[in-house]
């Protein structure tokens, strides 16, 4: 009988040292997944884009003093942007161009809003190596093509801002934007162009 209540006794000592061990176990991995959210949380909250460039998430430029033929450079999310009126010529010759004979296949249609098809907005980064082309200021060299040329490579992009020759593999991007009135256009809002 003696060994009975002691086989008891031990088993019970067993069952609570098991129980004890459980325990902590479950402990020390519920410590270690709260270690790991504390240390996560930082490092993706610091990801997350500063409150500068948020507060730049949407621009609005007037246009209404920028004549057929002129461009002016804006800035959107720190990076330039080129606002460009067109001229009939300028539309025309865009328009002339056969799609077949473009590296980047767009017509001048798919980079504008239907409607204000003289209104160019792209991006002013070059797409070769993100240089910032000529072409916006008075007298600034627009290449060949008379839209754009990078001087760091020779890329030379046409009236619709498309890339005929250098190094750059695509067009001018478009930002998305959408037109507020006749006279102001918001960068960074609405679909792409």
């Amino acid at each position: 009988m003696a060994t009975k209540a002691s086989a008891e006794g031990t088993d019970r000592a067993a069952g609570v040292e098991v129980r004890r061990r459980d325990f902590l176990n479950v402990a020390a991995v519920s410590f270690a997944g709260i270690g790991v959210v504390a240390v996560t949380i930082p490092l993706i909250t610091q990801m997350n884009p500063p409150a500068d460039v948020l507060a730049l998430a949407e621009v609005e430029v007037d246009i209404s003093k920028i004549q057929p033929g002129q461009a002016i450079k804006t800035s959107w999310r720190k990076q330039p942007v080129f606002v460009r009126n067109l001229t009939p010529q300028e539309i025309q010759a865009a328009n002339a161009v056969p799609l077949g004979d473009l590296r980047d296949p767009q017509s001048l249609a798919e980079r504008t809003k239907p409607g204000k098809t003289n209104w160019l907005i792209t991006l002013g980064v070059c797409t070769h190596l993100g240089c910032v082309p000529l072409g916006v200021g008075e007298g600034e060299n627009r290449g060949p093509f008379g839209g754009y040329f990078c001087p760091c490579h020779g890329s030379a992009y046409d009236t619709a801002a498309r890339i005929r020759t250098g190094p750059a593999p695509t067009n001018l991007l478009v930002p998305e934007y959408e037109f507020v009135s006749d006279t102001i256009v918001r960068i960074g809002a609405g679909g792409t162009a």
